[in-house]
């Protein structure tokens, strides 16, 4: 691919909340990008979409977009238990796929869309965007450039309480196990997990304890876990979905330092070495899958390798199975 080919068109699959603001408007502003069709099983809310984003086509069957030659590339943003479905439609097709995360509900499922993009040398993307945001990219550095010396632990305590929608009973699909076994954990320690990884790399042992305490819906609210990189790094976390207030904090130790962020809220990055302590604030963008966007697009120009590929996101889900026995 060069930069003399013509528009990349992205078709986008489930054009729900993360597409309004988080996702969509990204492919919109990304150089070379541009989204030519939508598809949604309700006709009313994907014509509406695509009359508010201003793209041209829209469908109700995801086959018609898949097929449609006017589309290149594919946005699968549906729940998790249809990513195989559809991302195995979209590798048949031999058209570029970037997926939401996490990548699948299990393992087994991961690999077996990452190995069908594999067979047709297709490239296949998953949204773990934090590995491309520029307050995550900074703490990368500074463990690459070892300004905490070398990195021994990383801990992760997240939890929230309850919400009204959990303690209503109204149906929500992140926390119903055969869509989202480990529920909210699935939803957002996904994230956190898969930053560790691409600061750490692979991590070769893990073991945990999950479990449901309140008993408000069908998959776990509660989840606990160690594990091991296989670069010698130590590793805990704990996730909670019904406590009294809302906490996320990591701290990642070093041998002459300490670094504490966030990894869902935008607080200022702690950076605590023997000189002192430096306080950071990197905002996001608007779109906060802007930079994951454009560097799918670098990717596909053969500039540089897109860091969240199907086997990362593939290992991401196998240390969730560890964790959740599933």
């Amino acid at each position: 691919m060069s930069e003399n080919t013509k528009l990349v068109r992205w078709g986008i699959i489930g054009c729900g909340n993360v597409t309004e603001l988080k996702s969509g408007p990204a492919y919109q502003k990304t150089k070379g990008f541009t989204i030519s069709a939508v598809m949604r099983r309700d006709a009313e809310k994907a014509a509406d979409y695509a009359k508010r984003h201003e793209i041209k086509k829209y469908y109700t069957n995801a086959d018609d977009l898949i097929n449609d030659p006017e589309v290149d590339a594919i946005y699968i943003a549906t729940p998790p238990d249809t990513h195989k479905y559809y991302g195995l439609k979209v590798a048949e097709a031999g058209k570029t796929c970037c997926i939401e995360k996490p990548l699948a509900p299990n393992f087994q499922d991961c690999l077996s869309i990452s190995e069908a993009f594999e067979a047709k040398n297709t490239p296949l993307f998953v949204a773990y965007y934090r590995r491309t945001l520029p307050r995550f990219e900074q703490i990368k550095k500074w463990i690459d450039t070892k300004t905490i010396g070398e990195v021994r632990h990383i801990r992760w305590h997240l939890s929230k309480p309850t919400t009204d929608q959990d303690r209503s009973g109204e149906y929500n699909w992140r926390t119903d196990k055969t869509i989202a076994t480990g529920g909210y954990f699935d939803d957002l320690a996904s994230h956190g997990l898969d930053l560790f990884i691409h600061y750490f790399g692979t991590i070769k042992e893990v073991s945990g304890i999950s479990l449901n305490q309140q008993g408000l819906y069908t998959s776990t609210d509660a989840a606990t876990a160690n594990w091991l990189h296989e670069s010698g790094i130590t590793g805990s976390g704990s996730w909670n979905f019904g406590t009294f207030e809302r906490e996320d904090v990591v701290e990642i130790y070093g041998s002459k330092g300490k670094i504490t962020f966030s990894v869902f809220e935008n607080t200022p990055i702690i950076l605590k070495t023997k000189e002192g302590e430096s306080i950071h604030q990197i905002h996001h963008p608007e779109n906060i899958q802007l930079y994951h966007v454009e560097q799918m697009r670098e990717h596909l120009l053969g500039n540089s390798a897109h860091p969240s590929s199907g086997f990362t996101a593939s290992h991401t889900s196998w240390v969730m199975d560890q964790i959740i026995g599933n």
